[in-house]
């Protein structure tokens, strides 16, 4: 397990230890791997960990996320273009593929990537050779191709959201990251090197979980996976002014969004007020909730609740948590 702690790849549990054993034989195939799981269960520390245990590992590591691409310019960002290709064009630039010569290019959320981007990166893939935008010249590059989704690819190929024929390219090699809720105990052996790193970082002392800490590090599902237990961890290091975190802010916040509980039997308002009530009490409870688990990201929280951005937006504004800073009131 310590070979891999310079990566962050933390875990004792049977099925991570079975990750870190396969991360060692990638290493060693120089293909292109696919690199499954949910969000936040730590895909690009993996690529990294391929890469620099890989013969590549003097050459640069070149991460992408293709998301962040804007769609006009998916192909100059990619493949480089000539000066004067478009207005912007000034320069040339060799792009994300000409930096990564000899190295590792990185494509986490390549699902993201439009129809006609797969197209262009199913060419490159198929033989290694690109024009810059502009250019005329073939271009030939040495470069492994890693890429990341927590997509349901083969279902985004049913719908013909995806190229069948790129999923192929990109499957040669895989590598499936479990969720954090499967790998039995990791959870607290996470926390406390996030702990300690945080002391080192801050220089601050050492904290300590609270056996109720950890109990409930243990029990809850964190469906943000390791990147949420991190969050959550790092805003009780820093807020909490015990030697040993029990953790119950962030617990009460994200098990307190279940649906509330109606005393009948206490409750003198009619059916449709009471109604109308525990709605919002569950909507502030799980917006909430959300907004605590993704550090205050109204963004990455719709998407976690699968809802439009604005809908949550108007949430958010709605029960007044838009003050969110490290804490939601």
């Amino acid at each position: 397990m310590e070979a891999y702690s310079r990566f962050n790849l933390l875990g004792s549990s049977e099925q991570f230890q079975k990750v870190l054993a396969k991360i060692h034989k990638l290493a060693a195939l120089d293909a292109t791997v696919l690199l499954s799981g949910e969000t936040g269960t730590g895909k690009e520390l993996a690529a990294r960990a391929i890469h620099y245990l890989s013969s590549r590992a003097d050459k640069p590591f070149v991460p992408v996320n293709c998301g962040a691409l804007a769609e006009s310019l998916i192909e100059s960002e990619l493949f480089g273009h000539e000066r004067g290709a478009f207005t912007d064009a000034k320069t040339a630039s060799n792009g994300l593929i000409g930096e990564a010569a000899g190295g590792t290019l990185f494509l986490d959320e390549v699902d993201t990537l439009s129809l006609k981007a797969q197209a262009a990166l199913l060419r490159f893939l198929q033989d290694r050779t690109y024009r810059r935008v502009g250019g005329g010249t073939l271009r030939q590059v040495d470069v492994r191709v890693l890429v990341a989704s927590n997509a349901d690819l083969p279902e985004r190929v049913q719908k013909r959201q995806f190229r069948q024929d790129l999923l192929y390219r990109l499957n040669v090699l895989s590598l499936h990251l479990p969720a954090l809720r499967d790998r039995e105990g990791d959870a607290g052996v996470l926390a406390r090197a996030v702990l300690q790193r945080l002391s080192h970082q801050y220089r601050l002392p050492l904290k300590q979980l609270h056996a109720e800490g950890l109990a409930f590090i243990q029990r809850y599902g964190w469906p943000g996976n390791v990147r949420e237990l991190e969050n959550i961890i790092h805003r009780e290091f820093l807020m909490s002014d015990d030697t040993e975190l029990r953790l119950r802010e962030s617990c009460e916040a994200l098990m307190g969004a279940a649906v509330p509980q109606v005393d009948i039997d206490s409750t003198d308002a009619p059916f449709r007020d009471a109604k109308a009530n525990a709605v919002a009490e569950f909507e502030r409870s799980y917006v909430r909730a959300m907004l605590v688990r993704t550090g205050g990201n109204i963004s990455q929280a719709a998407r976690l609740s699968k809802q439009e951005r604005s809908a949550f937006g108007k949430l958010v504004r709605k029960y007044k948590l838009g003050g969110f800073e490290g804490q939601v009131a």
